[in-house]
């Protein structure tokens, strides 16, 4: 079996990759036909990456990493559901993976229709209206500690994020106690291209 990394371990993993994707040094690693048959029988992820589905954050090319690298779940707003819930405890258990980054970023298109309807209280129609109404308790919290722009309430929403899947999956707060794994905030700035940590659950 291969051998597992430290929450650390994997976290350094990522962040040296985004700093190779800032600097325009991006090394594309395990990307050939060697990895893909390597990959056939097992995979042995780094990571989890829960993050939104906006075209501009693609997961793989921001932290410089190749297939079988990161195990990633995508919603619109990083909105927690029960699929997500489930996908990212496949990704603890029986994966292993040694981190969970919630994955966030500048001008967000759900948090952005969340603090609209906040401000206007107008609610989108269609199943926008559900993303819009899983988003709102971040927009609140922000609210409450006077922060009213987009951004600002990006940062507040992937906070908020990352303590919600320890409040509601028991695998995933088990593994975080027993130091299997940690849970990370992040928010990608879409200019620079660079990824900054907002926040911790675990030690790494």
């Amino acid at each position: 079996m291969p051998q597992t990394l430290t929450p650390a371990q994997a976290w350094r993993i990522l962040r040296d990759g985004n700093q190779r994707f800032v600097e325009g040094a991006s090394v594309h690693p395990n990307q050939d036909s060697a990895r893909r048959h390597e990959l056939v029988a097992s995979q042995n992820p780094v990571c989890v990456i829960f993050g939104c589905s906006d075209s501009r954050l693609a997961a793989e090319i921001i932290f410089d990493l190749g297939l079988g690298d990161a195990f990633v779940v995508r919603s619109a707003g990083h909105v927690i559901d029960e699929a997500v819930l489930g996908s990212l405890e496949y990704a603890i258990d029986p994966l292993n993976v040694p981190l969970i980054v919630v994955l966030g970023h500048d001008s967000c298109g759900a948090v952005t229709a969340s603090v609209e309807a906040y401000e206007t209280g107008n609610m989108p129609s269609g199943f926008v209206r559900d993303l819009v109404e899983r988003i709102m308790p971040s927009v609140l919290t922000a609210q409450r500690n006077g922060v009213t722009d987009v951004d600002g309430t990006v940062v507040e929403h992937a906070k908020q994020a990352g303590a919600r899947l320890i409040e509601t999956s028991q695998t995933i707060a088990t593994a975080v106690e027993e130091g299997r794994t940690a849970v990370l905030s992040v928010c990608y700035h879409l200019r620079e291209g660079k990824a900054e940590l907002v926040s911790q659950i675990g030690e790494i």
